[in-house]
């Protein structure tokens, strides 16, 4: 897996809901960087505006989902003045490698970034084997 060297600020990929959906939404596609070691698989996900206890991460079948909300700013006793900041659901995909170990996934976030730590499977670390005389 290829990794990039540096993460880059940008504007929002959106991305077209599906036409069955019934109200119209806006789903963004959060920029990932992903890199590894030995170890593990790193994935970093930028998912600014959205809370921890609005986000989702499901494994099912070797497909990885994460998902969050991005909820509006204002209460609701203020009108809008200027809003530049748009509301929706950020949603991405990933087919993980059989070499992880989707038991031990470790999801955390800070600063509107979603860092997923995938550990590999011991089976499919490199290991040395001991060559042995006579």
């Amino acid at each position: 897996m290829a990794a990039k060297k540096e993460t880059h600020a940008g504007e929002k990929s959106v991305v077209v809901a599906p036409p069955s959906e019934q109200a119209r939404e806006l789903v963004f596609k959060p920029s990932v960087d992903i890199f590894e070691n030995e170890r593990e698989i790193i994935l970093v996900a930028d998912m600014p505006g959205v809370a921890a206890d609005d986000m989702t991460i499901e494994f099912h079948n070797g497909l990885l989902t994460i998902a969050g909300n991005v909820r509006p700013w204002e209460n609701a006793e203020e009108s809008d003045i200027l809003v530049e900041f748009e509301i929706g659901r950020y949603a991405r995909r990933f087919r993980l490698p059989e070499a992880v170990d989707h038991e031990k996934i470790d999801a955390r976030y800070t600063d509107g970034a979603l860092r997923l730590t995938l550990p590999k499977l011991e089976s499919s670390l490199p290991r040395n084997i001991e060559v042995k005389v006579g």
